[in-house]
């Protein structure tokens, strides 16, 4: 007896292995399958290339994911996903990447605009960077102060409710309009005494005023949503193109979840400091491809927020079920859908 156990586990493990290797096999012929026969079809993206929640399309185009479904997908970069949104509302991109906050204002300008699917969530990486050698050490030193920030964006959002937090309202401060990527060199000349944004820009500001900078993060008052959006029209007209796309983009979602060191790889552009963050902040980014339910309450949440400080031309409140494309990932991975409808 004692010489028939070794020699079942050596059966049981052979089996184990095998099992294993086949698993293994049939994932790879799935990532590996070629392209579709047919056309290949051309779309323009409109992508915050250096934000990480971009990584599932960053992904999705650098692995050849979009190339496997028959896309041909041409990034065209962008500092914020408001100027992703106004590139796509403007016919110069097809779909974008774009906070929740841009497709809520557009709702309240009556502008069609879908979102096909959430792709990343962070809490930590919106806040406010503040000169310490301008009296803004903690987060009530705020008030009288001149700050930088981008008007309409999840920035402005952010800084309004950390504001509303510290029972400061938004008179008490004076906001000046900068584009993100130029955040940082305001707050450095001085022309600003604080700055709100979200990384890599929080990075930034902190190193061109280092030694000097207080910052404060907005996880309790913001936790980003980041999504990919169309005009209502298009998305609708192209059911098709819109199941490659999210087929594409759940690939690039699984390939940033699980291989952190090759998609942060992604942002070759990083600095040191940079890619430094990335590397210890990864653990807490949330990749994947959603429609939930959260969405549509965070977006109800900022349209209060925007009807209260008249951001759009609508006083009533949007039905947000219009700005959510339901239809392509019930089709693709009907699990990810908890949207109520």
């Amino acid at each position: 007896m004692s010489g028939q156990a070794p020699a079942r586990r050596a059966v049981w493990l052979a089996a184990a292995l095998l099992l294993a290797a086949l698993a293994a096999i049939a994932l790879w012929r799935l990532d590996a399958r070629p392209a579709p026969p047919g056309p290949v079809e051309e779309l323009r993206l409109a992508v915050n290339a250096e934000y990480v929640g971009s990584c599932p399309v960053l992904a999705a185009h650098g692995q050849g994911y979009f190339a496997r479904e028959g896309i041909r997908a041409r990034l065209q970069p962008y500092s914020s996903g408001k100027a992703s949104l106004e590139a796509v509302l403007q016919g110069q991109a097809d779909l974008g990447t774009v906070s929740d906050i841009p497709v809520v204002l557009a709702s309240l300008q009556n502008q069609s605009v879908v979102i096909i699917a959430s792709i990343f969530e962070a809490e930590r990486d919106h806040g406010i960077v503040g000169r310490l050698d301008r009296g803004v050490s903690t987060p009530a030193s705020l008030k009288g102060k001149r700050i930088g920030v981008t008007l309409g964006t999840s920035g402005q959002f952010t800084l309004d409710a950390f504001l509303n937090r510290q029972k400061l309202l938004p008179r008490e401060v004076t906001l000046q309009n900068y584009a993100p990527d130029q955040l940082a060199g305001a707050l450095a000349r001085g022309e600003v005494d604080a700055a709100a944004g979200w990384e890599p820009f929080l990075t930034a500001m902190t190193h061109a005023i280092a030694g000097k900078a207080a910052i404060f993060y907005g996880e309790d008052v913001y936790a980003g949503l980041f999504n990919v959006a169309g005009a209502g029209d298009y998305v609708r007209a192209h059911p098709a193109t819109m199941r490659k796309v999210l087929r594409a983009l759940i690939a690039g979602a699984r390939f940033c979840q699980d291989e952190p060191d090759a998609a942060r790889a992604l942002f070759a552009r990083a600095s040191a400091g940079e890619a430094a963050r990335l590397q210890a902040a990864w653990h807490g980014y949330q990749f994947g491809i959603v429609l939930d339910q959260g969405l549509l309450l965070a977006l109800e949440d900022e349209a209060r927020w925007a009807i209260k400080n008249r951001l759009g031309e609508r006083g009533e409140m949007p039905n947000f079920l219009d700005a959510v494309y339901l239809d392509g990932l019930e089709a693709v991975a009907p699990s990810a859908v908890t949207v109520i409808h």
